[in-house]
């Protein structure tokens, strides 16, 4: 095979591979200004949904509980976590090895085995599904997501840094704050990340511990796939797709001038 024809087969082969994960989306976006609430049917264009999708309560309370969800427990898990993965660093060897197990055993059990193991944990205390209960969860599955995210930044750190500022005059606290800190930021964000992508996502683990009130976004489209799902969803899944593709964007876009800055600095020195 020549080199010509290894490029294409690579180009061919990224574009299936593309189109096979974004047309259902385009798909979804197409349907979202269908005038039908018919999936099978185009009926004419319309934005009558958007604008529905406004005056819906119960679709905007469960986006409602599910971004409260999704803040609330990815920092309090991104606090726990980077705490727990400073810790376990510090352990020895063996000390470690034993704690990294039981670390990974929630991120390796299935969901359902999780939520249904959270659901008789609370009832067994006598817990009522709410709110609450959802951010538990959550914050309980995305620790561990967090640890295995901080941890990396941690072992590629000198570990005489924190010493040398103590030796400095900087207080446990200080060293920690000005010297430990901005060496694992990227590891802490991207456990935030993941946390919140995670916790925005959930359905297994939300829907054994979310009650009547405290249902989140997932948890009601599920509910409405009994009868139809309402087109106000399309909607909506169309709106988050475009502000996530927005965000990423700039952030792409402010790495990319960030590196010619770099470049540029580079050939100046």
């Amino acid at each position: 095979m020549t080199k010509k024809q290894n490029s294409f087969t690579s180009n061919l082969y990224i574009f299936i591979v593309m189109a096979f994960m974004y047309l259902p989306i385009l798909v979804m976006i197409i349907y979202s200004f269908n005038d039908s609430k018919s999936r099978g049917a185009w009926a004419g264009f319309t934005t009558k949904w958007y604008a529905d999708l406004l005056q819906n309560e119960s679709i905007l309370t469960a986006l409602w509980n599910t971004l409260i969800v999704a803040v609330i427990s990815s920092v309090v898990a991104t606090l726990l976590g980077t705490a727990a993965a400073v810790g376990i660093q510090a352990m020895k060897k063996r000390n470690r090895e034993l704690i990294m197990n039981f670390t990974y055993l929630p991120v390796m059990s299935p969901e359902i085995v999780m939520g249904v193991s959270l659901m008789l944990l609370f009832v067994m205390f006598g817990v009522d599904f709410s709110l609450f209960t959802v951010i538990v969860a959550h914050i309980t599955f995305n620790v561990p997501y967090v640890i295995l995210s901080v941890l990396p930044k941690l072992r590629q750190m000198d570990k005489y840094l924190f010493e040398a500022a103590m030796d400095l005059g900087c207080t446990p606290l200080q060293a920690f704050m000005k010297v430990m800190l901005p060496e694992i930021m990227p590891g802490i964000i991207s456990g935030f990340l993941i946390a919140f992508t995670f916790s925005l996502d959930d359905f297994n683990i939300s829907y054994f511990v979310s009650g009547e009130r405290a249902q989140t976004l997932p948890v009601l489209i599920y509910s409405m796939t009994r009868k139809r799902v309402s087109p106000e969803i399309n909607a909506l899944s169309a709106i988050i797709f475009v502000v996530v593709l927005t965000v990423l964007i700039i952030t792409n876009l402010n790495d990319v001038r960030k590196e010619k800055q770099l470049q540029k600095g580079g050939r100046r020195g």
